[in-house]
């Protein structure tokens, strides 16, 4: 096996980089996953997540991982109601049954990341995952890396996967490709037990998802299984909006007060998401790789997810990671390549020709979420799969 007797870094503890780790490890690959949370416990932000059956799901099949799943989804969470800048509901899937059959080729269960993050870090060996690692460079040893961390710690790999996201710090070592503002921000927001302190918003979303669509802008809400609401509004900004605008997104009052203007021509039920101290607040400029991108595979060195590949929100980033992974195992360990810049070679060309597609698809998604006619596009979207 390409990887027998070597040591393999995985930099970053999202769903891609554990889902890889456990992966190899199956195959009994001594890999250390590095991730720069304190501890296992840190509060996961963020939406919950829908894993798709081509990706998402077949990489916990992959890492046998279905029951854990099973045990941890959130049946219902799936279901979507759809309004427009009223809150008043135009189309809605909350009277529906929740999802039970996941060998369903259209199944899009939800999980919360937490549950996620928890069920694949208890499938791992002990102290697979490094805590406390923020990742600063790479010095090239021999053939390998020595990795270096802010706490001081150093440590030696064979092979570095990068799976450390959006803010990637292991990118430059490969390309110097850079990303592209999409044009599109994030103001993404939680508030904590949202039945107290988001009464009406809470109820609306019947423990699924929102999507609100109106004259170009959106508000994204999602009930989460331990009684928070997370939620994104989606607008097109200037690429100097969030330092331009003078906003301090930890103020809720700054940022409600700039809800009220960008979304004046809402109704005021959308403020009772920013009514409470029990919430955080930040921005989230959206961007994008150049579809051609391409760069000559390193030996001892690759990158999975947001690091490698980016769209305009689409809610498939998790799931391209996660499939990500899948390929690079098998690539790995499967296929039958003759060196270890072989297999990554082969996984980099498909993973680039895989994020053409999902970038072009997300872009003309997410043209179509902030048009003027945006609402009518969402309902049509959505009465055309319940005929499928």
């Amino acid at each position: 096996m390409l990887l027998a007797n070597k040591q393999v870094a995985i930099i970053g503890g999202g769903p891609g980089g554990l889902t890889l780790a456990r992966l190899l490890q199956q195959q009994g690959v001594n890999v250390k996953v590095y991730e720069r949370d304190a501890d296992q416990y840190v509060r996961q932000q963020g939406a919950t997540l829908d894993l798709h059956y081509e990706s998402g799901l077949r990489a916990l099949a992959e890492a046998g991982l279905m029951e854990e799943f099973r045990e941890n989804f959130r049946p219902g969470a799936e279901r979507v109601a759809i309004t427009d800048n009223n809150a008043v509901v135009h189309y809605t899937e909350h009277d529906n049954a929740p999802i039970e059959d996941l060998d369903n080729i259209h199944a899009r269960p939800e999980i919360d990341r937490g549950p996620l993050r928890d069920l694949l870090i208890a499938s791992l060996n002990d102290k697979t995952v490094v805590w406390d690692s923020k990742f600063t460079e790479l010095k090239a040893n021999g053939e390998g890396w020595d990795l270096c961390f802010a706490n001081g710690t150093t440590a030696y790999a064979d092979l570095v996967i990068a799976s450390d996201g959006a803010n990637t710090k292991v990118r430059k070592y490969i390309t110097d490709i850079e990303r592209i503002y999409s044009g599109v921000t994030i103001v993404e927001g939680n508030v904590y037990n949202a039945a107290v302190n988001a009464p009406d918003m809470w109820q609306l979303t019947h423990g699924g998802k929102i999507f609100a669509h109106w004259k170009g802008k959106t508000i994204v809400l999602s009930a989460k299984g331990e009684g928070s609401l997370s939620f994104y509004t989606i607008t097109e900004e200037a690429d100097d909006f969030v330092k331009k605008s003078g906003i301090d997104f930890t103020d809720r009052k700054q940022v409600l007060a700039w809800f009220k203007e960008r979304f004046s021509d809402w109704s005021d039920d959308w403020y009772e998401i920013f009514s409470s101290d029990e919430s955080y607040f930040v921005a989230r400029p959206q961007y994008h790789f150049p579809l051609d991108q391409s760069w000559k595979s390193l030996p001892n060195l690759t990158m999975i997810g947001d690091a490698a590949h980016q769209t305009p929100p689409s809610g498939d980033g998790v799931n391209q990671a996660m499939l990500d992974a899948v390929e690079l195992y098998e690539a790995f360990c499967k296929d039958h390549f003759d060196t270890i810049q072989e297999a990554v070679t082969a996984f980099e060309n498909k993973m680039l020709a895989r994020a053409v597609i999902a970038t072009e698809e997300a872009s003309q998604l997410m043209e179509a979420m902030l048009s003027e006619n945006s609402l009518q596009f969402m309902l049509d979207f959505f009465n055309d799969l319940e005929m499928r």
